[in-house]
């Protein structure tokens, strides 16, 4: 089944553009490639275009308000020379939303929603069979938060019975855009609504991941960017679920779906995955299955997305005794509790790989039986280089942390009305700000109490 891209705003181009490269990329490899897996990557991601050239066409949307912004997306894609965007897969005007997310939302949204629809309406008759958008955005500024928002609305209004999954870069926790914790409140508070799923990734996650893991010097976007498709690659390129388990997976976004989110009111998810390293690193490295299990497995417990600086002090709690009263004076050991988590193996001898330690009952919250509750999906093809990997997507406690500040600092800033007017002129009321914070609080409180 096909996938169709929603690259919202200079984060989701960037990402998607990114995300398109590496799975181009980890398709064409020879390092043990079946034909089977070749072809179920090129139907997720690409389609022959009729009457046009031999390269393969993504099967994506281009959404910006700034010209600048699809033309070097647009160029990047092109110098790849193995696949290109649809000459007619991309919109954009000459004016911003200038970090406003209502002004993406309430202003922009509803002016193009006919142009960036049809586009849609486009790419989607020309899917055999669709398995459902994936659309990537930022969460912090006014086009790829507001107008990705919007049109994320759209999407479910049009497409009722299709998935949607939207992955949200999460902005630094000192960021430049001043509003950033107001525009993150009303994304997520609005998504909630109309996507499936939410899976989320922290900048400054990411930048460790290229300072300590990747050994980068001078960390740019393109780097981190780089990271977050590697990640999302491993998850989403084709492998063996426990539904099809003698043929891959034919519908990406509906079985992750119904991997993680099995509660309507838990819809965030996180991502870990294993191992990352520079190039240079990687050619004099060996991994074994127990190794990669076994810190994947304390990542998780200790949430920690990334492999250095595990704290093994955490422990998962004993037996029948809930994670929030495990004897423990330091709130900071408390073990990470989930709802459901995703395990997805690939590479060489994956069928030794013992995943025993996902399936303990302490992991998960205490009506979710971790037998309904772990999948695991595998395949012998390796992913993007690496021998052997492992990736966990988790709905879970893990973001937790990051929330809850975001939503503490747009709470003080609304107290004192910091910026509210500049909302208000653009049709987000005093109320609706209210209503979002609302939503997140719950969605806080929901996620806080799988421990209990």
């Amino acid at each position: 089944m096909a996938l169709v891209l929603l690259q919202l705003g200079q984060c989701g181009n960037q990402v998607g553009q990114e995300l398109l490269d590496v799975v181009s990329s980890d398709g064409r490899s020879d390092r043990g490639r079946r034909d089977s897996y070749r072809a179920a990557s090129q139907e997720r991601f690409f389609r022959q275009e009729a009457g046009g050239d031999a390269l393969p066409v993504a099967r994506a949307i281009l959404v910006d308000m700034e010209p600048k912004v699809i033309s070097r997306t647009l160029s990047k894609a092109t110098k790849s020379g193995w696949w290109r965007y649809g000459n007619q897969s991309y919109f954009c005007q000459k004016q911003g939303s200038g970090n406003n997310w209502a002004n993406g939302f309430c202003v922009h949204g509803p002016r193009h929603e006919e142009a960036v629809m049809d586009l849609v309406r486009r790419e989607v008759e020309k899917c055999e069979r669709l398995s459902g958008f994936f659309a990537m955005m930022s969460v912090a500024g006014g086009t790829g938060s507001g107008l990705g928002t919007y049109v994320t609305r759209c999407l479910r209004d049009t497409y009722p019975n299709a998935f949607i999954l939207n992955q949200l870069t999460w902005p630094y926790g000192t960021g430049e855009v001043i509003v950033q914790n107001y525009n993150a409140v009303l994304t997520l508070s609005h998504l909630y609504q109309s996507s499936d799923a939410l899976l989320i990734h922290e900048n400054d996650t990411v930048h460790k991941i290229c300072s300590q893991l990747m050994n980068i010097k001078q960390i740019s976007f393109t780097d981190i960017n780089k990271v977050i498709a590697h990640q999302l690659g491993s998850v989403l390129q084709p492998a063996y679920t426990r539904w099809n388990g003698s043929q891959y997976g034919t519908n990406p976004l509906g079985d992750l779906l119904e991997s993680l989110v099995t509660h309507p009111e838990y819809k965030l998810l996180s991502l870990m995955n294993i191992p990352q390293m520079s190039d240079t690193s990687l050619q004099f490295s060996t991994f074994t299955w127990p190794a990669l299990m076994k810190h994947l497995r304390q990542m998780l417990i200790a949430n920690t997305k990334m492999e250095a600086g595990i704290d093994w002090r955490v422990k998962l709690p004993p037996a029948g005794l809930p994670a929030a009263v495990k004897p423990s004076s330091n709130r900071e050991l408390h073990s990470n509790t989930s709802v459901a988590n995703l395990l997805v193996l690939r590479g060489k001898e994956v069928s030794k790989a013992d995943t025993g330690g996902f399936k303990e009952q302490a992991l998960y919250t205490s009506w979710m039986p971790a037998d309904s509750a772990l999948n695991i999906w595998r395949t012998s093809t390796a992913f993007n280089k690496y021998e052997k990997s492992a990736t966990v997507v988790s709905n879970s406690q893990c973001l937790l942390k990051p929330l809850d500040s975001t939503v503490t600092k747009a709470w003080d800033m609304f107290a004192s009305r910091a910026y509210v007017h500049q909302y208000v002129k653009h049709g987000i009321s005093e109320e609706d700000f209210l209503d979002c914070f609302t939503t997140i609080e719950q969605v806080i409180a929901s996620y806080s109490n799988l421990g209990l």
